[in-house]
């Protein structure tokens, strides 16, 4: 369904022409849930706005984002505008700034479904009925009200119901439980869950928290200063992860049946702009040699994993 092979994304000259991407490559299958994870400012979010070809004007582009065996990047404005409506969607992380603040929300829901021809009757009652499956009460009532009626773990229900009117067949969900409360994030998890079950879809799930990706994900993606750094299946990745920022995101992790309290990893998360010549974490990395500095690790294969490492394969990993 989603294929991005070595995507590099650079920003214009006039807008710091710094280095965003470096040869980003992941895929999700169809019905497949696939998790892309990483501190705030790794790249997740302009990851998925490369598949909607939604980055700035100018924004220097390498690679390929194929959608359905369709390039992204080489598509034009009727083109982006058929995808954005039929075939993929975004669940943004803030919905107070993603819906219009002074329309109500029958017209969000509605928005595409009406670009898309339906009768506008008929794109109400679509709306409503989605409206219910996220778990609104009395829907059709919610139609008629506008985004600050509604709590924040409510808007987001209504930002979901948004993407998936035109029954997408990729969802992209960007940290869509960001600032919600811990029952409200279990909800929202479960209803992509049930929805991404019934209706085929893939989908990638980006968030900084391997928890919550654990709990839906098929496959975990881990990226770092604009770098895929590691890949596995989310139990194998949970059971030996084999990169040490995996490690350290795992071990920074409160857990309820560990008495010894969470350890963060040490240091500040770099952007691709300031990544040095080697390994971009060997500064917070305390299994880091010289060569480590020396020498940027690319992603090789080791048993079932893709990992970036230059130590990965030695017994100190294990």
């Amino acid at each position: 369904m989603l294929q991005i092979n070595d995507l590099t994304v650079r920003l214009a000259p006039g807008q710091a022409a710094r280095p965003i991407l470096d040869a980003v490559s992941l895929r999700v299958a169809q019905g497949e849930a696939v998790g892309l994870v990483g501190e705030s400012g790794s790249g997740k979010s302009v990851t998925c706005r490369a598949v909607l070809g939604l980055l700035p004007r100018q924004t220097a582009v390498s690679g390929r984002v194929l959608v359905d065996g369709q390039d992204v990047l080489s598509q034009t404005a009727a083109g982006l505008r058929d995808l954005r409506r039929r075939r993929v969607a975004m669940i943004f992380q803030d919905p107070r700034a993603s819906i219009n603040p002074v329309r109500r929300i029958g017209d969000f829901v509605t928005e595409g479904l009406r670009a898309g021809g339906l009768p506008y009757r008929q794109a109400l009652d679509r709306a409503e009925g989605l409206l219910e499956a996220v778990g609104i009460e009395d829907p059709r009532a919610a139609l008629r009200r506008h985004p600050h009626e509604f709590s924040g773990g409510m808007l987001q229900r209504v930002m979901i119901a948004g993407a998936l009117a035109a029954e997408p067949d990729l969802l992209l969900a960007d940290e869509p439980t960001t600032a919600l409360d811990v029952t409200t994030q279990a909800e929202v998890i479960a209803i992509l869950s049930h929805l991404r079950t019934e209706r085929g879809m893939g989908m990638l799930f980006v968030t900084h928290d391997l928890e919550l990706a654990a709990a839906i994900c098929d496959r975990i993606y881990v990226m770092y200063a604009g770098r895929i750094v590691e890949e596995q299946a989310t139990g194998e990745l949970f059971a030996r992860p084999r990169h040490p920022y995996t490690a350290g995101l795992l071990a920074a992790t409160p857990r309820l049946e560990s008495h010894e309290p969470p350890h963060g990893v040490p240091g500040r998360p770099l952007s691709l702009a300031e990544s040095p010549d080697g390994c971009a974490f060997a500064a917070r990395c305390h299994l880091a040699v010289e060569r480590c500095r020396e020498r940027r690790p690319v992603l090789e294969t080791l048993e079932h994993a893709q990992v970036a490492c230059l130590r990965a394969g030695e017994p100190v990993h294990d």
